[in-house]
């Protein structure tokens, strides 16, 4: 048997494809369409997914049910001795919280450690990718866990609206204010930092948004990422849940802004999308993180 395996949730947008490469498993996270449950990649499209949201159907996302949960656990605890579960951040879900008391069960004690690292998107698919990393290197199940958790600040990520619709509809924002902004194309871009996520900046016009957002970055590769970015411990790292052109110009406009530095792109999740609306664009980076601290 196997020493350590990772398992996460779709939130991370980790695509089946790509976990069968990584040799992980992933948890499809489920949403509904008025009362009809879906699963991303599943049991709906990425393109249907749009058509409905644009429709204006009622999209909600919702915690995996515990059995789910328990059951990818087990087919992953068939294979390896241990695993380490990173779902999305405590912050946003009560998935995880769920998690973490499932995993007191005799069944899964000393056997599942569940990572809050507070969270999401790309920012969770690199923590798997860092879990990995150290999981090769050496470290064992609880010390991974406490090295991605004490990295957890280590991170941020902006992210351009295209649509103020979806914010209105998740509450964000009022309909007064909706309606004001569509008059004034205003596109806001918000901040996701230390598990929540929250307005950053309103800009006329989405070309001033992704040039907010680019400048946001680099502010903080100058300031609060600067040591972890002069000792190139920085992962640059971009989302979008934009058309494959748009999202191709906007990974050419990071990659012009940051030469050198390596880029790692993924679609927004399904259940971030619903929030976010089509057409959103994101810049973000992670730290590699660092040996537990004494």
């Amino acid at each position: 048997m196997k020493t350590i395996g990772v398992v996460t949730d779709s939130h991370s947008s980790i695509t089946a494809k790509l976990a069968e490469q990584l040799g992980i498993w992933v948890l499809p996270m489920p949403f509904y369409i008025g009362d009809e449950c879906f699963y991303e990649d599943i049991t709906l499209t990425r393109d249907e997914f749009f058509e409905r949201l644009d429709s204006g159907a009622t999209i909600s996302t919702s915690q995996p049910s515990p059995e789910s949960v328990q059951q990818i656990w087990d087919k992953a605890l068939k294979e390896y001795e241990q695993i380490l579960y990173i779902p999305i951040s405590s912050g946003l879900s009560g998935s995880c919280q769920t998690a973490a008391a499932l995993a007191q069960e005799k069944a899964y004690q000393n056997r599942v450690f569940v990572v809050d690292n507070g969270r999401v998107s790309t920012l969770m698919h690199r923590a798997v990718l860092d879990a990995l990393e150290l999981i090769a290197e050496g470290y064992p199940a609880d010390q991974v866990k406490q090295i991605l958790e004490q990295a957890r600040d280590q991170m941020v990520i902006y992210v351009g609206v295209e649509t103020l619709e979806h914010l209105k509809r998740g509450g964000r924002i009022s309909p007064a204010a909706a309606a004001l902004g569509a008059v004034l194309n205003i596109k806001p871009v918000l901040k996701f930092d230390v598990g929540t996520l929250d307005m950053y900046k309103k800009c006329r016009g989405f070309e001033k948004a992704k040039k907010a957002m680019i400048e946001a970055m680099r502010h903080d590769l100058e300031t609060k990422f600067k040591n972890q970015y002069d000792a190139g411990e920085v992962h640059l790292l971009a989302a979008s849940s934009a058309s494959a052109e748009v999202t191709k110009q906007w990974i050419a406009d990071i990659k012009s802004a940051f030469p050198g530095m390596d880029l790692l792109c993924d679609d927004l999740s399904l259940g971030v999308s619903c929030h976010i609306g089509q057409g959103g664009l994101g810049i973000g980076c992670s730290c590699t993180p660092l040996p537990l601290t004494k």
